[in-house]
This record gives structure tokens, C-alpha cells and sequence, in this order.
């Protein structure tokens, strides 16, 4: 049994991998588009920054892309047969917390809330829960500043106790009804065992570190005191979170009866306790000590581990440090950025729309190209989703600065791409502040692959050289690592990571120095702009950003 299969369940679609865990070679995969909601997600058109999914499509993708990736391999691979697979390993967008009742089953299921939206699952990208991670926030810094040290310093709206806090204050008869809320990526899991009892279900120390303030430090989750008084009502939710979690090298369970029988599998082989999806990008990027991988898509989350000898590891504006979430026994570091891909998709599909999308992005990125660092006279804020780090402030907005009578559109394209790249800057700088050595950046996810104007400018501005990797399914290679070691087919993830990632050579990308000459000085009023709207500086003087530009831009055009 040396084949593995990596789930890995994204923001509009699902996709399944086989892989053979002995080589690294992977033999097969699927592909599954979520049929609910606009492109797998479920809006509200008097409310722009609510996202929900549909935990059946989650169920569907299950079983149509693990089908699907079985059939290519048998046509692919003659010494593959469904016999040989020996674990399954999962993730997930998070934090993407769902309402369950007593036997596991998702509340949208329940005739009573099947069109209420607060029932199904809160996507990542849901952001109506500011209000909710100002209070968690506030009462943390009252109560235990321990809970931020772990995050960053400013909990997200983003997270699993802001939504759920949010369900409680705006929609009581959801959060009374649910016995528990969990991750998506300890629901998969779950589904795949057959558990029906909630207190069964694994929680990912990955999801719960990251996302929900789960710490050994203070025995687990927050405590029931603190969570009572972000609302009494939250005794009730407090007394179902157990007291540890699981990394993902642990099964979650063993596979069904029911579910080997559906997709024509051995019964009882392991399920690896799930992850998010950008940590198993990293882990299928060969994320380690000293490498920080990039995983580029919708958004941009930046992994990297550290040594656990380091035990004073607090950096400010992270989106998290976690112990073992992503690697086990190694501090598991997040950072990251809410839009890039979107930031893109909103400029093309929104303010300068084609009637081929895809050919938009192109014409596009190919004028941007030919513009030289600063030639646009533009400076752009990344910020059209909010601020995930380093400023963690989910009520900043998108800013483009310099605008003329005579600015194009593909130099606000190319603005809006640096903008992304300086963003990743100051998450470098911050870091590196704190003494976290990046010894190598690797890039994963469609965009990398796709856009190499892009990564060109990202080098250029980081002054970085940076690899791409050449798999196109990093996360789910993650999640069948994880599966493998499950197996025990490889003692730990480092090991099964050296077999299993990918041989082949990256492509490269190195910084021009020419360009970065400029960039540097773009990038002082970059960060100009950036610390005047951060919460300590009420009163800065921007009078010399718009001119500066402009002779910036003069020298560019000579």
C-alpha cells in the first residue's frame, strides 16, 4: 500500500491527488467546482463582505473528485489498483467554522434553516465579523494578552470565535440550535470516519492555533471565563472544545465502512487529521527552517517554521504562531495578505472589464510589462480586503495614488501588482526585525505559475531571489504527505517531505538591481502611506508623497 490521496478543498473548488508516496510521482488528479452560490460562494447583495459555503458541495466534492482521480490513475498507472492506497489526508480554506448538531450533521441541512445563511459555512473570506474581533481583541488585552501574543497581536474577523460570536449576537436561533461549530477541515475528516458523536471529532492544531487561540500555555483554548464574558451564551459552545488537538502526522479516524464502500476503497485505512490549505502548501513546498513559501492565490498566506528552541517568539502584526501546526514539534509561523488574485479579478472584472476575463488579465499584464519601476507616477495600498499583516486591521481600504488625466489601465494594473509585492516586503522586514532568518523564498499556486511579469517584480522589489515550485497542487501534495506519514509509510512529515516534493527545477527568478534601485525608493513612501494609517499615527503629513512620485516618475521616463 504506497499510494496516498490528497484532498485539498479551496475557495470556489475542490481537487483530489494520487500520488505515489514511495517516489513522489503523482498519477492522477480531479477537480471539482462547488454548484453553489457564485463560484462556490454564497453573497448577499445588501451585504458585500458576507461569504458562506454549502457544506453538501463539500460532501459532493468528496465523492466526485476522489472517484474521478481513481479512474485517471487506473488509466494512467498500470501498477495502480484501489487496493494500494494507504491513507487519505485533507485540507481546508480556514478559518471556515460550520454549525453542527449532536449527530455531526451540518445545520443546513435542517429543514428549519436550509435558506439561512448563518447555518451554513462561514468561509475564510466572510468579513461581517468585525465588530466581534474589536470585542475579542479588547477583552483580550483587558484579560490575558497571552491569547494575541499568539496572533499577532489583534484577533481577525476572519477567525472562528469572531463568527461565532457574530452568530450568537445577530442570529441567536442558529447558535442555540448547533451542539458545536467546527473547522471545515475537522469536518471532511469526520465525514470520512463515519463519526456521529461531536465530542469524537478531532480538531486540527493546525485550525485551532491559528484561528482560535488554542495554546498548551494556557490548557488548550481559551477559557470558559473569558469566553462568558464575551457573552454568557458562550458557556455553551466553551463546553465542547476538548482540551488538545492533533497534528497532522495523527489520524483523525479510520476510514468508514459507508465511504470505502462509495469510492471503492480499503475500510479502515487512516484519515490524516486535517490542516489549512496554505500549511499544507508549505509542507508540500518543503517548508523548513530558514524557507519561507508563499502560497498565491485568492489571497497570499506566507509560511515558515522555527526551531522550538526559540520559546520567546512574539512578532507583532502576524497572523499567528502556533506549536506544531505546521510541522510537528516545529512553531508554526502565518503571515499574509487578504487580496491579491481578488485584487486582480476585482480591477479586471470590475473596473476594466472584457468579455474574456482571462484574455483581460493578459493584454494587461503584457502592457504592464513594458513599463519601466515608477514610469506609472502610481503608488497603490493592497488593501481593497482589508490588512492581514502586519497592521491586522480588516477595516482598511484599497488606496491608488498619483492618478492623472492620462493614467492606463495597466499601469494601475502593474501599481496594483507592486503593491502586493511591497505588502510582502514589509511582512520580510518584519520578520527579519525579530530575528527569523529567511534563507529562501519558494512561491506556489496559480499565480506564480502563470504571471512571470509578476514574480519579476516581486524579486525586484524584495531584492530576493525567488523559486517557484513547478507542482501546480501543492496543498493537496501536502495533505498526502501528511496522509503518507499517517500510514506510516515515512516515519516523520521532514522525511516523507525529502522522498516525496517535488524533483524538478524551479523556475527563477532574480532580482534586477537597476530596479530595485527604484523600488527602494518607492518603497519609503510606500511605507509612508502604510504607518499613516496604522492605529498609532493620528496625525501624519503625506504633502510630499504625490510629489515625490511625480519626480520619480520623471526620472523613470528619461
Amino acid at each position: 500500500m504506497t499510494y496516498t490521496i490528497g484532498l485539498d478543498y479551496g475557495t470556489n473548488s475542490a481537487r483530489a491527488i494520487i500520488i505515489n508516496a514511495k517516489n513522489g510521482k503523482q498519477i492522477s488528479e480531479s477537480t471539482f467546482t462547488y454548484p453553489s452560490g457564485k463560484d462556490g460562494i454564497i453573497t448577499d447583495p445588501n451585504n458585500q463582505n458576507l461569504a458562506r459555503q454549502n457544506p453538501q458541495d463539500y460532501i459532493l466534492a468528496l465523492e466526485t473528485t476522489i472517484k474521478n482521480a481513481i479512474q485517471n490513475a487506473i488509466a494512467d498507472d498500470n501498477n495502480f489498483t484501489t487496493e494500494k492506497i494507504a491513507a487519505i489526508g485533507v485540507d481546508t480554506t480556514g478559518s471556515t467554522p460550520l454549525p453542527i448538531d449532536q449527530n455531526c450533521n451540518p445545520l443546513s441541512q435542517n429543514e428549519k434553516f436550509k435558506n439561512n445563511k448563518n447555518a451554513y459555512a462561514w468561509l475564510w473570506k466572510d468579513h461581517t465579523s468585525t465588530a466581534q474581533a474589536i470585542k475579542i481583541t479588547e477583552l483580550a488585552k483587558q484579560k490575558n494578552q497571552q491569547y494575541l501574543d499568539a496572533c499577532g497581536g489583534t484577533y481577525s474577523s476572519e477567525w472562528f470565535f469572531s463568527k461565532i460570536l457574530n452568530c450568537l449576537e445577530t442570529d441567536p436561533a442558529v447558535y442555540d440550535a448547533a451542539h458545536t461549530w467546527i473547522e471545515a477541515c475537522d469536518f471532511i475528516p469526520a465525514i470520512l470516519c463515519g463519526i456521529t458523536d461531536p465530542n469524537k471529532i478531532i480538531r486540527s492544531a493546525c485550525a485551532a492555533g491559528h484561528k482560535a487561540m488554542f495554546s498548551s500555555q494556557w490548557g488548550g483554548y481559551p477559557s470558559v471565563d473569558f469566553l462568558k464574558q464575551l457573552n454568557p451564551k458562550f458557556k455553551k459552545l466553551a463546553k465542547t472544545l476538548p482540551t488538545h488537538t492533533s497534528t497532522i502526522d495523527q489520524p483523525a479516524g479510520k476510514l468508514s465502512k459507508e465511504w470505502a464502500q462509495k469510492l471503492d476503497l480499503p475500510q479502515d485505512i487512516p484519515v490524516a487529521t486535517g490542516a489549512l490549505d496554505a500549511h499544507m502548501g508549505a509542507v508540500g513546498s518543503g517548508v523548513g527552517p530558514g524557507k519561507l513559501v508563499k502560497i498565491m492565490g485568492t489571497s497570499t498566506c506566507d509560511i515558515l517554521v522555527v526551531d522550538k528552541t526559540n520559546q520567546n517568539l512574539n512578532i507583532p502584526g502576524l497572523s499567528g504562531i502556533a506549536d506544531s501546526s505546521v510541522i510537528p514539534n516545529y512553531w508554526g509561523i502565518e503571515a499574509g495578505q487578504a487580496a491579491v488574485g481578488d485584487l486582480f479579478n476585482w480591477f479586471v472584472n470590475t473596473i476594466n472589464p472584457t468579455e474574456d476575463n482571462q484574455q483581460g488579465h493578459q493584454i494587461l499584464t503584457q502592457n504592464a510589462a513594458k513599463l519601466k519601476p515608477g514610469q506609472s507616477g502610481l503608488l497603490a495600498l493592497d488593501w481593497n480586503n482589508g490588512n492581514r499583516s502586519i497592521l491586522a486591521d480588516q477595516q482598511l481600504t484599497g488606496l491608488i495614488l498619483g492618478q492623472t488625466l492620462h493614467t492606463k489601465p495597466s499601469e494601475i494594473y502593474r501599481a496594483l501588482i507592486e503593491a502586493t509585492a511591497f505588502g510582502t516586503l514589509t511582512i520580510l522586514n518584519k520578520l527579519q526585525e525579530h530575528n527569523v532568518q529567511i534563507n529562501q523564498i519558494i512561491v506556489c499556486g496559480g499565480i506564480s505559475e502563470k504571471n512571470p511579469t509578476l514574480m519579476q517584480i516581486y524579486a525586484d522589489i524584495t531584492n530576493k531571489t525567488i523559486n517557484v515550485d513547478p507542482s501546480s497542487q501543492t496543498c493537496a501534495l501536502g495533505s498526502a504527505i501528511a496522509a503518507a506519514t499517517t500510514a506510516k509509510i515515512y516515519p516523520d512529515i521532514t522525511t516523507a517531505q525529502q522522498k516525496i516534493c517535488s524533483k524538478s527545477k524551479s523556475t527563477t527568478y532574480t532580482p534586477i538591481p537597476e530596479n530595485n534601485k527604484t523600488y527602494q525608493e518607492l518603497y519609503k513612501l510606500y511605507q509612508a502611506l502604510h504607518n499613516a494609517f496604522s492605529q498609532s499615527n493620528d496625525n501624519p503629513n503625506l504633502n510630499h508623497i504625490m510629489k515625490k512620485l511625480l519626480k520619480i516618475k520623471s526620472a523613470s521616463n528619461n
